[in-house]
């Protein structure tokens, strides 16, 4: 992650997940990690980890046992935090198997996740609570103040839209959550609960899949493009050492984290979802995302969930609809629709793979530090300036590529491809993108 860039980018956690520890606590009650797994302990693996400038994440499971198995937290709590807190821990992943039933209301599910953030909280060491209960009892509605993040359905596995009897739902209102849900029944679940993250507290979609071969690079870009979009944290999910450039091109894209790390913190909001060509699965959508940054910038997505290739078209009137129609919205001056905009495609400056394997092979590293131009429109370093500077200083690899422009009260359209994007930043023309500079 280091050697990669990856860092720099700001991917801070490694998260471990269950099976790290023994199958008995020991004598007074402690958790204890697996002396074969891990010889030095716990505390070395992130004093390690501290080391190299990242952030160390553990699992844990709000229930008798992990989803392995293994001794969990319920009635813990206090114990296990003290624990991971003595250890270094920054980021708990805190699951929901085996929960004695202590779940089926919302304030049953509440108290039980509330006992961890408590004890969490009392060890004075700012660990990231991760909740992870599947959406079940609706943690969306309460969860914000106990909690940074909270997984809102099942399972994500490697599939685009390939339905399975595992994952049984379709709607966020869901008794059973399962496993093995495709990227577009998580898109389509979160769509009516995106306003429900907000800073510091976010939906979680899973993990990332890309790179895991489930999917054609298209879909991955898709699946990418809206976890950004949408907030979820972006937690990749593959083999780093052995990935290659075209998955490393998209998860090291960043024009897209750009705006998963937009200060605003606003989610895209889905404006209208229509049916289109199905698929082998008897799946087909198209689907258009806007979201508003910090700063008067948007950004939209144009989402071709159908089978075949398409235009896809976008009015301003439509992108800027809840402008027009907010209380009042008419009445406080001009819609952003009466403006011209210039529009910034997000994935014009990706990483081509001559340049990625480069990177991955070693040959643009010196010293834990990838060696770029200060111009480059392919790379960044968050560590060195934050994703809110450059976008301050019109740096080229978090605007993407200006490609066209748009008229007062126009149409925005692009060829998207079969389970496709359209990824698009939104500037008002006049504005800072006139005059625009490169800078690392």
């Amino acid at each position: 992650m280091v050697d990669f860039g990856l860092r720099d980018l700001g991917y801070k956690y490694v998260i471990l997940d269950d099976c790290w520890q023994n199958m008995q606590r020991s004598p007074n009650g402690s958790l204890v990690a697996n002396s074969t797994k891990f010889p030095d302990g716990m505390k070395a693996v992130a004093d390690k980890i501290h080391d190299m400038g990242l952030l160390f994440g553990m699992y844990s499971s709000a229930g008798m046992y992990t989803c392995a198995q293994y001794p969990a937290s319920l009635g813990h709590e206090t114990t296990d935090a003290q624990t991971f807190a003595s250890w270094g821990v920054d980021y708990l992943k805190y699951d929901n198997c085996y929960n004695q039933g202590q779940e089926g209301t919302s304030k049953l599910t509440f108290d039980r996740y509330k006992t961890m953030s408590q004890a969490l909280n009392k060890t004075g060491r700012p660990i990231h609570y991760g909740m992870c209960n599947w959406g079940k009892d609706y943690p969306w509605n309460w969860a914000q103040t106990i909690a940074n993040s909270w997984r809102m359905s099942g399972d994500v596995y490697d599939s685009f839209d390939r339905p399975d009897d595992r994952c049984p739902c379709t709607t966020y209102d869901c008794q059973l959550p399962g496993f093995h849900c495709s990227i577009m029944n998580i898109i389509g679940k979160v769509a009516p609960i995106v306003d429900k993250g907000q800073p510091g507290a976010w939906n979680d979609m899973d993990a990332l899949e890309i790179g895991n071969g489930g999917m054609t690079d298209d879909e991955y870009k898709v699946h990418f493009s809206m976890w950004a979009m949408i907030k979820s944290p972006l937690i990749m999910g593959t083999n780093i050492p052995k990935m290659t450039a075209s998955t490393y091109s998209i998860l090291a894209n960043p024009a897209v984290i750009a705006i998963s790390q937009d200060t605003a913190g606003t989610p895209a909001v889905r404006v209208w979802n229509r049916r289109a060509d199905l698929d082998e699965y008897d799946q087909g959508s198209i689907s258009l995302w806007v979201m508003a940054l910090s700063g008067g910038d948007y950004v939209i997505a144009l989402l071709n969930a159908g089978n075949t290739e398409l235009q896809m078209n976008a009015t301003l009137e439509e992108i800027f609809i809840d402008k027009a129609t907010t209380a009042g919205g008419a009445t406080k001056g001009p819609l952003p629709s009466s403006k011209g905009w210039e529009l910034y495609d997000l994935w014009a400056n990706r990483m081509d793979d001559v340049t990625a394997n480069s990177v991955l092979h070693g040959n643009m590293t010196m010293n834990g530090t990838l060696q770029v131009t200060s111009n480059s429109g392919m790379f960044y370093n968050a560590t060195e300036m934050t994703y809110a500077d450059g976008i301050k200083k019109n740096h080229t690899a978090l605007l993407g590529v200006k490609t066209s422009s748009v008229d007062p009260m126009g149409t925005i359209s692009a060829m998207v491809p079969r389970h496709g994007v359209a990824l698009y930043r939104l500037r008002a023309q006049g504005g800072a993108a006139k005059e625009r500079r490169d800078e690392l």
